[in-house]
């Protein structure tokens, strides 16, 4: 049952950090909450209880302006003592504001956070603080899955953060409307998927919609998933500790993959030029036969609360499965994993004093958005197909037939592997984002592009031995 996913995490327990897509804000404010450099602590009033609040937020997204609008309303209702000042931002501009933030020595006072990943510099600098005493001291670890709150996880080696949630970051969904209409059963090969691409395009479908402009989709939602096909589980633990390169035959096979899947027309050079937000739109209306994203994206078909209308409506979401890439021949596991994170959360600023009104303040507001009212609300609007929360009430879900088949993913493979901007610093997966639209449009091969992304690893090495 979709159920037991939430409650026990399931086959999606396994690995690091994250949740991301279409851009909502295009430029960036080039003010900071305070000027300096990261080395500079700000001067704050543990008195204050004005707390600024630097949020994640895809508006375009079904049901996230209301639910947004419910969450912080509520927030200040039940805190009026509390001011409250949001900053809402999306995809690269909150990734490139949070480095501002974090280069400046200026953070908000709580704002969305991954646990490793794209939030490394916050985590390095020690710049979010410890949430451990404040979750001891409340009793709040019965009420969160052991990874959610295992520091481990965390590219601090501390509790950093409150993941709210599970991410796959990695579906495979099939359009049985469109399989049908050109006479075909759902691939359980690539060699399959190639065999169907001459027929649907033939008849004016795509193969697979893949929105490619922006570079981190790829990265995320397919190659980090081939490259543990290829390179088996520990693959990037080898890569970290020194006894493997990417310019090795696992990782370069894994780079050819992604070359093959455009050279055979799999996945069109055109999604290259596909923004991020136009890719849901596409398959909804039968352009495609496949899609691929990530389980949040499942919330860009359902209903939206507020104008009850759905890109694909709950009765015709039977007509859509929702699974991993089909077996690939040749891999070192050639089917049934995936890529999964425990994934983003909130965090607090370190220099927020201990025990002061400021800290109670925050730590409240913590609390609200990683709590079960808010974290339901998510689930039944698809935020996310999982929480990291044990005390979802099954009665307060209604979940149409789409985020079901999302949430019970877990069952469609046996191994999750890691997500690359999970373990690797930016200054390497940045690279390894560039390198796979390089191959894409055909201007790089995949050894030139593993001898780059080598290249851009033993850099960073340098400046961070172990």
């Amino acid at each position: 049952m979709y159920q037991s996913k939430i409650f026990s995490g399931g086959k999606m327990m396994f690995t690091k950090s994250r949740i991301v897509g279409i851009i909502l804000t295009m430029v960036i404010a080039g003010s900071v909450f305070a000027g300096g450099n990261r080395n500079t602590a700000r001067t704050v009033d543990g008195n204050s209880k004005e707390i600024k609040l630097l949020n994640y937020a895809d508006m375009t997204q079904a049901n996230t302006a209301a639910d947004q609008g419910w969450t912080f309303a509520t927030f200040r209702e039940n805190n009026p003592d509390v001011s409250l000042i949001i900053e809402d931002l999306f995809n690269e501009p909150f990734h490139q504001k949070t480095e501002v933030y974090s280069a400046s020595g200026n953070l908000p006072d709580v704002l969305y956070v991954w646990p490793s990943g794209r939030s490394t510099s916050l985590h390095q600098n020690r710049q979010l603080k410890d949430l451990t005493r404040l979750i001891d001291r409340d009793n709040l670890r019965s009420v969160y899955t052991a990874t959610a709150l295992d520091p481990s996880q965390q590219a601090s080696n501390y509790l950093a953060m409150i993941p709210v949630t599970i991410t796959n970051t990695h579906i495979f969904v099939i359009n049985m409307e469109v399989l049908n209409a050109a006479g075909l059963q759902p691939a359980r090969t690539y060699a399959e998927l190639k065999a169907q691409v001459p027929i649907l395009r033939a008849r004016g479908y795509e193969t697979v919609i893949m929105p490619n402009q922006d570079t981190w989709v790829m990265q995320s939602c397919l190659f980090s998933m081939i490259a543990g096909r290829f390179g088996g589980t520990d693959w990037h633990t080898k890569i970290l500790n020194g006894t493997a390169k990417f310019t090795d035959s696992d990782f370069v096979n894994a780079l050819d993959f992604i070359k093959q899947l455009y050279d055979d027309g799999v996945i069109a050079r055109s999604s290259l030029g596909m923004g991020y937000g136009d890719g849901p739109g596409l398959f909804a209306t039968n352009r495609g036969a496949y899609y691929i994203d990530g389980d949040w994206r499942i919330g860009a078909f359902i209903t939206d609360a507020s104008t009850r209308q759905a890109l694909i409506p709950p009765a015709r979401q039977g007509n859509f499965r929702v699974t991993v890439f089909p077996t690939i021949e040749g891999a070192k596991i050639p089917s049934r994993t995936n890529s999964a994170v425990a994934g983003t959360g909130w965090g607090m600023a370190a220099d927020i004093p201990d025990n002061s009104p400021r800290e109670d303040a925050a730590w409240r507001l913590i609390k609200w958005l990683t709590g079960r009212e808010v974290l339901t609300l998510g689930l039944n609007h698809a935020a996310y197909a999982s929480t990291s929360r044990t005390d979802i009430r099954p009665q307060d879900l209604t979940l149409e037939p789409i985020q079901i088949a999302a949430g019970n993913i877990g069952n469609e493979f046996d191994v999750a592997t890691v997500v690359i901007d999970g373990v690797f610093h930016s200054d390497v997966f940045n690279v390894i984002n560039d390198v796979l639209q390089e191959i894409g449009l055909g201007s790089k091969t995949p050894q030139a592009g593993a001898a780059d992304i080598q290249r851009a690893f033993d850099t960073w090495r340098a400046s961070n031995p172990r």
